[in-house]
């Protein structure tokens, strides 16, 4: 990807990613499902993870698979708040470079 991607972008798409799943999902998915979108490594997600833990947007739990502890991800509430003013922003924000991109700058 030619793009950077703030922090601001990453924390919504792993936000988006763990809300997709009710009862939460693991690191190794969430990095699957992220990289399908964006080139990005394990270490560059799991501190955004424990950013998102910390900042109170995702709780954290262990299940047993396989034999073996697997550290489960789940938004919070507070999490889908933020989730939905990120969508919000996004959508706002594509639309005004989408207008520039298109050869106009109108956007209400």
């Amino acid at each position: 990807m030619v793009f950077n991607t703030g922090a601001a972008l990453l924390d919504a798409i792993v936000l988006a990613v763990v809300d997709q799943d009710e009862i939460g999902t693991y690191g190794y998915k969430i990095t699957q499902e992220v990289r399908q979108v964006l080139d990005v490594s394990e270490s560059t997600l799991y501190p955004v993870l424990r950013r998102l833990q910390k900042s109170g947007y995702l709780d954290v739990y262990d299940r047993e698979c396989a034999g073996r502890n697997r550290r489960y991800y789940k938004v919070t509430v507070d999490g889908k708040q933020q989730l939905t003013e990120y969508k919000k922003e996004w959508k706002n924000y594509s639309a005004h470079i989408n207008a520039i991109f298109e050869g106009g700058n109108d956007i209400e």
